[in-house]
């Protein structure tokens, strides 16, 4: 009787019995240059002599001849992004790296077909940029492809929220957004406007959760509060401002982002509409443009930079374990908003 074949054993299957992650298996038994701690070193190699592991090509192709760190955002024409790459650049070039940039305008078909496209190009790291990136994407297609390129030793990290199994750095969008919701309340104004921003982008959604909590908590009336869905841009909140001027402009605007403010605040100005005098005007990110415009904007100082470099020291850390990091903002108030006297 012919003896059934062997089951082929994986790089996973080493990491998992040795308890580390697979980047951390791959270094060990791919030659890596980079340093393993001895405790991990030991547990691989005896996790591979039990499980009989042999690497295959794809494992040892792996070994990069470069430094390069691929970041694949979903626009990269928005300030904030901007600010995070910047900082992600700055971070790579002082630990001896290079980033590379690709966009996929925020659609899962975009992002499984560059992530393809890089993991044949074999950088060292892979950094996603992303309002949300779930597991079922795609039928889980995208999670596995990310799984496939950790398998060849690379690594993966998420700026944004997600439920996969990597790194991670998301923002606290409700939070911060609730204490401005809860500030604008206090300041007087009793008739509120949010300009959510696109409907279903995670990180929008849940600032407009949060200021819906904020306003409720500051005793503002539900039927006083009004959400407007544009396009997130500064034309986006010009066009929602424009049409809140002829019907009956609120007493308060609070915007997604600050780019939608600032476009707000554009379309308030060419109608004869005061900020903060007639209405008061909020943003969300504190991009550099929000303390040049006048009135200089109220805001959530998010740490757009910090989020980057750290982005950047996870991909190049040689670590076994999965680290998920949270970045709260927090409220910044400024000229463009004032108390309303009833």
């Amino acid at each position: 009787m012919p003896h059934s074949a062997r089951p082929t054993v994986t790089l996973r299957d080493v990491a998992a019995a040795a308890g580390v992650s697979v980047p951390t298996a791959s270094r060990v038994l791919g030659g890596s240059s980079r340093t393993v701690a001895e405790e991990y070193r030991q547990r691989v190699l005896s996790a591979a002599a039990a499980l009989r592991y042999t690497p295959d090509a794809s494992a040892r192709a792996m070994r990069r001849a470069n430094d390069s760190i691929a970041v694949v955002g979903d626009d990269l024409t928005t300030p904030s992004m901007g600010i995070v790459a910047a900082a992600m650049e700055r971070q790579a070039r002082n630990a001896g790296a290079f980033v590379t940039v690709s966009s996929t305008h925020g659609t899962a078909e975009r992002q499984l077909e560059t992530v393809r496209l890089q993991r044949a190009l074999r950088p060292r790291a892979l950094i996603l940029t992303s309002s949300r990136l779930d597991t079922n994407a795609l039928g889980g297609r995208l999670l596995d492809e990310l799984l496939g390129y950790e398998r060849e030793g690379g690594r993966v990290v998420i700026v944004g929220d997600t439920d996969m199994p990597f790194d991670s750095i998301s923002f606290d969008n409700h939070g911060p957004a609730k204490e401005l919701g809860t500030y604008v309340a206090g300041s007087g104004h009793r008739h509120v406007t949010i300009l959510a921003g696109a409907r279903g982008q995670g990180n929008v959604s849940a600032r407009t959760a949060g200021f819906m909590a904020g306003l409720r908590d500051g005793c503002v009336e539900e039927r006083h509060i009004r959400i407007t869905h544009c396009t997130v841009s500064r034309q986006g909140g010009f066009d929602a401002a424009r049409r809140l001027v002829a019907e009956n402009p609120p007493h308060a605007v609070l915007a997604a982002n600050d780019t939608i403010a600032i476009g707000a605040m554009s379309a308030f100005r060419a109608a004869g509409v005061a900020v903060p005098g007639d209405v008061s005007v909020t943003g969300f990110d504190d991009i550099e443009l929000a303390i040049d415009v006048t009135p200089r904007l109220t805001t959530v100082s998010l740490p757009l930079a910090q989020a980057g470099a750290a982005a950047v020291r996870l991909a190049l850390a040689d670590r076994a374990e999965t680290e998920h990091l949270m970045m709260r903002g927090q409220v910044v108030v400024r000229d463009s908003t004032a108390i309303r006297v009833a």
